[in-house]
């Protein structure tokens, strides 16, 4: 049986306004804070996880806490997060809600012959919410979200990048990531950029990466508003290990193993410097917490629990 990725882990994206993100994320889009902790590689910055109510694999957006500038956009960068939800009624929903909350958003609009509706997030995080048709894993609702559950999040995807040059990428994609080349289409807004649909195992936006190719564009800086890495799921460590056992075959320079605490990691970076990683789907981010009260207190792995001291001095509070 083909080594198969089976769609998004999660994406991380970076903000310099953590609290505004927090009640952006929680109270405007009705998610869960899932996990609150600090980035692992420079602990002066949370790293908070938002999901539904239990922290499904696939449903994972965070963000590490830097004061940075904001993004100057480019190729050479994922430029797009899709956010999955079912039906038009929830999509009209959403626009409902938007123009309630004073968020600025697209009208109700097809891409790639799905209905979508554009957003930014307060510091300029390019966003869509797009009907899925019910497919992806089941996900379980927050039952205090200010959303309601038929109109909640679903997960990621589809998750949108940006390259001056698609040759190389797609060499990693298909012959290393085993992803395939299923369809291409104009960007609506720029139909002159094609945009090329690999699909990972499964059929849905969940498991689709969508790859514009701008080579007109300059390339970005990274900053706030802007995706720092996107993660793809694979089930199990067995399969993990035969991913970096992929990735060395190919000769692909990658981080080798490393164990997240909540997952365990694999990153690397396409041919275009996107950064990728491979995630598993275990052991969860109910591991140290008891589900009814996760993501109230800042919790550290085990490996960083003597510097909490240290570490809970150089936070902001979050409320």
């Amino acid at each position: 049986m083909a080594l198969e990725l089976k769609g998004f882990h999660h994406l991380t994206a970076v903000s310099a306004r953590i609290q505004e993100n927090y009640r952006f994320y929680t109270q405007t889009m009705g998610m869960r804070l899932i996990k609150r902790s600090v980035n692992q590689d420079d602990v002066r910055a949370y790293h908070l996880f938002y999901s539904d109510a239990v922290g499904t694999p696939g449903h994972d957006l965070t963000f590490f806490d830097w004061n940075v500038p904001s993004e100057q956009r480019g190729t050479h960068s994922v430029v797009r997060t899709g956010l999955r939800v079912n039906g038009q009624q929830t999509l009209e929903y959403w626009k409902e809600r938007f123009s309630e909350l004073g968020v600025a958003a697209s009208e109700i609009t097809e891409r790639d012959g799905r209905l979508v509706l554009d957003f930014e997030d307060p510091e300029g995080q390019r966003l869509s919410l797009i009907d899925d048709g019910g497919t992806g894993d089941p996900v379980v609702p927050w039952d205090r979200s200010p959303v309601p559950a038929e109109h909640q999040l679903r997960g990621l995807g589809p998750i949108t990048m940006s390259v001056p040059s698609l040759r190389s990428t797609d060499i990693i994609l298909t012959r290393v990531m085993n992803m395939q080349h299923v369809r291409q289409y104009a960007l609506p807004e720029s139909p002159k950029h094609e945009v090329h649909v690999y699909q990972m195992d499964g059929v849905g936006p969940h498991a689709e990466l969508h790859v514009a190719v701008q080579p007109d564009l300059p390339f970005t800086q990274p900053g706030a508003g802007g995706v720092h890495h996107v993660a793809f799921r694979t089930p199990n460590d067995d399969q993990y290990a035969q991913w970096i056992e992929r990735l060395n075959q190919f000769g692909v320079r990658n981080s080798g193993a490393i164990d997240r605490h909540y997952f365990r990691a694999l990153y690397f970076r396409e041919p275009n410097g996107i950064l990728f990683e491979i995630s598993t789907d275990g052991p969860g981010f109910a591991v140290d917490e008891d589900p009814a009260t996760i993501g109230e207190k800042l919790i550290l792995p085990p490996f960083l629990e003597n510097r909490r001291a240290e570490i809970e001095k150089n936070l902001k509070p979050i409320e």
